[in-house]
């Protein structure tokens, strides 16, 4: 589709394959089956549920938020359902929101899924995003309950002057669809090297402040859980702590970058590893710009 080839993007990247969403299917699709796995793990029922909230920046529409379809979709109602957009740190402001609500003593289980079908809003004439977005989910469950991971610190920060160097123009009210907006304007764009400085910055402080959060120093650290972005952003994010890389838990290159999705799923996948007391960061970046840390104890 664009002049380029494995070996190029590998190389550069780290990504090997992107999983790609049917036609037909929307985030919510994505996030239910997500939802679901995660309650059988909890061995819970949905109806045990308070809140649900959706991290996404590729909602099936506009209106309503992809959070209230998840909800019809895991058979509950009544809760309070809601979308937040903080692009690919969307996970680690749904974990602020969320620990927020429990703080308040109104709600006892959330549901936090993170999803994107980012293919919807990827232009496949434009080598410099179309290699690097695919589309995926990962859900889950908060409770005020003991027992469980405990989450140590959070640390959230965004700067939106430098919006512009990765966003998705028209479609929204600034630029709507009756004004009949350039094409390219309807897809993702990003001014890479920009956005790779100030992500390294970024992510490089995210696991500076979470740390100090926790209370905890550099070397006790067992797991690093980066946004995956690109693997060179990855090692960026290793290096500032000197993590040694078999700590560093990847899997850029059978998913590409799944926004607020990716730590999820990589917790998912790789929470075989994890040990009761590991101590885990998970660090993000992402439009906005927003960018932020959690620490975890397993």
């Amino acid at each position: 589709m664009v002049d380029t080839n494995d070996e190029w993007i590998f190389s550069r990247t780290g990504i090997r394959e992107r999983a790609i969403a049917d036609k037909g299917v929307g985030t919510s699709d994505l996030a239910a089956v997500a939802s679901k796995n995660a309650l059988l793990k909890a061995s819970m029922d949905a109806s045990e549920l308070d809140a649900i909230l959706c991290a996404t920046c590729t909602p099936d529409m506009s209106i309503p938020g992809s959070a209230a379809l998840i909800q019809h979709k895991l058979g509950v109602e009544n809760i309070m359902s809601l979308d937040l957009n903080a692009a690919c740190s969307g996970f680690v402001y749904g974990m602020d929101v969320a620990e927020g609500l429990l703080a308040s003593g109104r709600y006892k289980n959330i549901l936090l899924a993170s999803a994107e079908k980012f293919s919807s809003v990827v232009n496949y004439k434009d080598r410099s995003t179309c290699i690097l977005f695919g589309d995926g989910a990962g859900s889950v469950i908060l409770s005020s309950e003991p027992g469980g991971a405990k989450l140590k610190s959070i640390y959230t920060g965004a700067n939106g002057s430098l919006s512009h160097l990765l966003h998705r123009p028209a479609g929204g009210s600034a630029i709507p669809m009756q004004d009949q907006p350039k094409h390219e304007d309807l897809f993702i764009q990003m001014e890479g090297k920009e956005v790779f400085k100030h992500a390294v910055r970024s992510m490089g402080e995210s696991v500076v402040k979470s740390i100090q959060g926790a209370g905890w120093n550099a070397d006790e650290v067992d797991w690093l859980i980066p946004h995956q972005a690109n693997k060179r952003l990855i090692k960026a994010a290793a290096d500032r702590i000197g993590l040694d890389e078999k700590k560093v838990l990847v899997n850029i290159e059978k998913y590409g970058n799944m926004s607020a999705a990716s730590i999820p799923v990589v917790m998912s996948e790789f929470q075989d590893r994890f040990k009761k007391g590991d101590k885990i960061l998970c660090v993000a970046f992402g439009a906005g710009f927003t960018w932020g840390g959690l620490a975890i104890e397993w």
